[in-house]
C-alpha cells in the first residue's frame, strides 16, 4: 500500500479511531478469559463511503449502522489487527502508545499457552484502560488471576507471593485459544 494512502489511514484512526484490548470471560476458553482486540474506524453513516474505501483497502472486518447515526468499520481478528496495526505504526501520532502496546500484545499473544503468561498479557491488557481513559472494565488482570488460581491453574510460589507459577495442571499446556477461534 502506498505511503501516502498509509499516512493518511493513520491520521484517520488518530482522530476518528480506536484500538481497543478486552478481558472476556469465554468458558469455551481452556483458561476461561479471552483477550479480545478491535481496530475500529467511526463515521457519520451519511459519510459511509470512506469507511467502505477503508474496507476495501484492508480486505477485512465489517462495516456496521448504528442506530445513533455513526458508522463503524471494526476489525476483530487478531492477525488482521497485527497486520493493519504493523502498517500504520510508523504513520500514528496520537496513538502511538497504542499502537505499540497492541502490538507487543498481540506478539505475544500466540505464544501465550500458560496461566501465567496469560496473567502476564492480561496485565498489558490493563494499561489500555488507563491509555483509553476506560472507566468500565469489570475484568481485570486481578480477576482473571483470582479465577485461576481457584481452579488451580496458579500457585503463588513460596518464597515470593507475589510470583507466580503455574500448577501442574492437565489443561495447563493447553494453548488459551483453540487455533480455530484464533482465525
Amino acid at each position: 500500500m502506498d505511503a501516502t494512502i498509509l499516512a493518511y489511514i493513520a491520521g484517520f484512526l488518530d482522530g476518528d479511531g480506536s484500538i481497543f484490548f478486552q478481558l472476556v470471560r469465554r468458558k469455551d476458553y481452556c483458561f476461561g478469559f479471552q483477550i479480545r482486540t478491535s481496530l475500529a474506524f467511526y463515521q457519520k453513516t451519511e459519510n459511509e463511503r470512506i469507511l467502505l474505501w477503508l474496507k476495501q483497502q484492508f480486505k477485512s472486518g465489517y462495516i456496521r449502522r448504528r442506530k445513533t447515526g455513526i458508522s463503524d468499520y471494526t476489525i476483530v481478528e487478531p492477525g488482521e489487527v497485527r497486520r493493519i496495526l504493523e502498517l500504520l505504526q510508523p504513520y500514528v501520532r496520537l496513538k502511538k502508545e497504542h499502537v505499540g502496546l497492541g502490538l507487543e500484545i498481540l506478539r505475544t499473544l500466540p505464544q501465550a499457552d500458560d496461566a501465567a503468561e496469560l496473567v502476564s498479557l492480561c496485565r498489558l491488557v490493563d494499561r489500555f484502560r488507563e491509555i483509553n481513559y476506560s472507566k468500565k472494565r469489570t475484568i481485570t488482570s486481578t480477576v482473571v488471576a483470582d479465577f485461576l488460581k481457584s481452579h488451580g491453574y496458579l500457585a503463588p510460589v513460596e518464597t515470593d507471593p507475589i510470583q507466580e507459577r503455574v500448577v501442574g495442571h492437565p489443561a495447563a499446556n493447553t494453548p488459551v485459544a483453540s487455533a480455530a477461534s484464533r482465525g
